[in-house]
């Protein structure tokens, strides 16, 4: 399952900023405070090894205190508002405050702890209230009115123009244009629902870390590759478990090998149940916190001028509106149906063949899949990941970026990391050797990382007045199938795919050029941030870099004609399935931002409600239901945005038949990408520099082909 980070809105050093923080005070945690200096380190990485947790809040407080002055400089300047001196200084501001910022936020994402989750408690409402102090000072928001009113007659550049109106529409959305008093009211909703997000995601964490099945008769393991089979017991063991046990966990390397090569139909169900059941009783039971949620969102929306939430959260992003996203969702949904319909068919044929007396249930979904693929396609899929061990798909990622970009990856040994396990790369011009980035991968489930994988950064990158570049330092996050001790990390085609995707974020932050921090890198639209991690995933598969990198683990034999045949053949394979539950989703959480409710609502029945409207399939649910679906409910990030990972891939799909057309390194159609797209973050409108690199607008039509969906089925409701 995919999970990606996206970059939270913050009005601390540019338009946005990666997370939110807490810490404790003391004065001798001001003595040697890392984040209180310039980082002593590589390209500014942070000094892991130096950071305490009681250096976390006397650096918060400095930074906030420091980014007040700036405001106040700003604020005071006798002079009359210019660009330069309002909202380049704005974009400019915050940066010590962003440092430890970015620190806080993504370590408590990737290597949590007791103590991190209770400074948050402290740490992430005050910087929420700093930043409301922010985007609500009437005197700054007064000079960056003047400048927008002004804006056609002040001759910027597009990208200065185009930052001017961001700061603009942000404020204003963050209650700029609010008296007094509903400000102070927005003020206590936004300090309610960090307090709500944190509650949120401490539940869906502390739940998944619970759960567990025992397994200790040998005969339910049966149909499950042995490299899993030894996880479980390695498993068991660190849980105190005695020989002959074996223990399954929600994580997904642990938790997808049982759906889908179970013989086990028992072991099947408990996984399927356990999953969809995720923080949804007891002491961490989300359902409360959600209903809490959606009534702040709701008075969020309404203060601001908005019918409710999702319009709200579809302003200013390229789809515009809910009925623009539902719209283009439901040309996806009805194909996507009918395949389920299809899929389904399929596998209770085989379950009817073997006279077992099965019907085809939510948790045989995955376990027929497969059965149907191996007797399409002949293709054991667990022989098929012996030809992509971690490493080897790490060199499939870097020699496609040295290929398409001209950038090479290094390995830094003795550069700071944040776990033992993570790696770091120095990132650099492979013709020049000019520092591009750093680099940094983490790729393991532990009980300290939420589930999933996604791509964030420590530091981002901006341009100088005398033109020098601050650049980036970038990381990937992932809980891919662990080693073993006899095996390396042997991922499935799904995760080599997730790889490839969070990999394409990465590009996105590490080759930005855009001059201006609050444009930079992953800082676009919502629904235009996952075309460079989806375009990406295209190349995964492609036979001319599976010959460069599926070599098998053991022989270092290169992945066979045969087998590369096999994939391409069934590309379009559980399809309808894999969208399904993904356009499930996303319609579900757009149906959560029409709401306005003034109590509870049962959310057990309205999932079941949006089920019954869009008449999904009995054999599936929804990708992430309501108590774990983070995206949606763990932070503002994806609220009534879910639908981007589809909005995004029409516009891959569509782009990646250019490369097709050309050729899939073609320099030329790269060269392009790599100025459009993946160097101007938001220094333009993403469809003017979409159009720029395709030559038109995008069509649905490539996103059905790719999926191998019927076209120009029923598109509406």
């Amino acid at each position: 399952m995919k999970t990606k980070h996206l970059i939270t809105a913050c009005f601390i050093g540019g338009i946005g900023l990666i997370g939110v923080i807490t810490a404790c005070s003391n004065s001798n945690a001001m003595k040697n405070n890392p984040f209180l200096s310039d980082y002593d380190t590589p390209y500014d990485i942070p000094p892991f090894e130096s950071i305490k947790y009681e250096h976390y809040m006397p650096a918060l407080q400095a930074g906030i205190e420091k980014h007040k002055e700036e405001i106040e400089a700003i604020v005071n300047n006798p002079k009359e508002p210019t660009f330069e001196n309002t909202i380049l200084a704005l974009d400019r501001s915050g940066r010590d405050l962003t440092r430890v910022v970015m620190v806080f936020s993504n370590l408590t994402e990737s290597n949590s702890s007791p103590e991190f989750i209770e400074l948050a408690a402290e740490f992430e409402p005050m910087v929420a209230r700093h930043s409301d102090e922010v985007s609500m000072n009437d005197k700054l928001f007064e000079r960056i009115k003047t400048l927008y009113d002004r804006r056609e007659k002040l001759g910027l550049a597009t990208d200065q123009q185009r930052l001017l109106e961001q700061y603009y529409k942000n404020f204003t959305r963050s209650g700029a244009l609010l008296n007094d008093e509903d400000k102070e009211t927005l003020k206590a909703l936004n300090a309610e629902l960090t307090d709500l997000y944190l509650e949120f995601n401490k539940n869906l964490l502390a739940a998944t870390n619970e759960f567990e099945i025992v397994v200790t008769d040998s005969v339910e393991l049966s149909g499950l590759p042995a490299s899993n089979i030894q996880v479980a017991a390695e498993e068991a063991a660190e849980r105190g478990y005695g020989d002959g046990h074996w223990v399954f966990t929600l994580h997904a390397p642990s938790r997808l090998p049982v759906l889908e090569s179970a013989d086990s139909r028992d072991l099947r169900e408990k996984m399927y149940k356990g999953y969809t059941s995720l923080a949804s009783s007891g002491q961490y039971d989300n359902r409360p916190v959600i209903n809490k949620i959606l009534q702040a969102r709701a008075k969020k929306a309404k203060l601001l001028g908005f019918k409710d939430f999702g319009s709200y959260m579809t302003d200013n992003v390229m789809a515009g509106t809910v009925e623009n996203a539902e719209n283009l969702l439901y040309q996806i949904w009805y194909p996507a149906v009918q395949r389920v319909n299809e899929e389904v068919a399929e596998m209770q044929a085989i379950a009817d063949a073997e006279g077992n007396g099965v019907v085809i249930e939510p948790w045989d979904y995955y376990y027929y899949n497969e059965k149907v693929r191996a007797k399409k396609y002949d293709m054991d899929t667990a022989k098929l990941r012996e030809y992509f061990a971690v490493d080897s798909v790490r060199k499939g990622i870097f020699t496609m970026a040295e290929r398409l970009y001209n950038v090479k990856f290094t390995e830094m040994p003795d550069a700071p990391k944040y776990y033992d396990e993570v790696t770091v790369y120095d990132v650099t011009d492979a013709t020049t050797g000019e520092h591009v980035a750093v680099f940094m991968t983490d790729y393991f489930p532990r009980a300290s990382k939420r589930q999933g994988a996604w791509m964030s950064e420590f530091k981002g990158s901006w341009t100088e007045d005398d033109g020098t570049s601050s650049r980036p330092v970038i990381f990937n996050v992932g809980n891919f199938s662990k080693p073993t001790a006899t095996t390396p990390s042997l991922l499935t085609i799904d995760e080599v795919e997730t790889m490839f995707h969070e990999f394409g974020h990465g590009l996105h932050g590490m080759l930005s050029k855009a001059r201006y921090e609050g444009q930079s890198g992953t800082n676009v639209d919502r629904d235009f941030v996952e075309l460079p991690s989806q375009i990406h995933e295209h190349w995964a598969f492609e036979p001319e870099l599976l010959e460069v990198y599926a070599h098998h683990y053991k022989t270092g034999e290169v992945i066979p004609t045969e087998l590369i045949e096999k994939l391409e053949a069934s590309s379009t394979h559980n399809q309808g399935f894999r969208t399904a539950e993904l356009c499930g989703a996303a319609l579900l959480d757009l149906e959560y931002g029409k709401l306005n409710p003034e109590g509870d609502i049962d959310i057990d029945a309205f999932e079941a409600q949006v089920t019954e409207k869009l008449g999904m399939p009995a054999q599936l649910t929804y990708r992430y239901r309501s108590p774990y679906f983070k995206h949606v409910f763990g932070s503002d990030g994806y609220a009534s945005g879910y639908y981007t990972y589809l909005w995004a891939e029409v516009l891959d799909c569509d782009g990646f038949e250019l490369f097709k057309e050309k050729g899939i390194f073609d320099p030329e159609t790269a060269a392009s990408f790599k100025k459009n797209i993946l160097e101007s973050g938001a220094s333009e409108d993403p469809m003017t520099l979409f159009v720029r690199f395709r030559g038109a607008e995008p069509s649905v039509d490539a996103l059905l082909k790719k999926r191998g969906l019927p076209v120009n089925k029923k598109a509406s409701k």
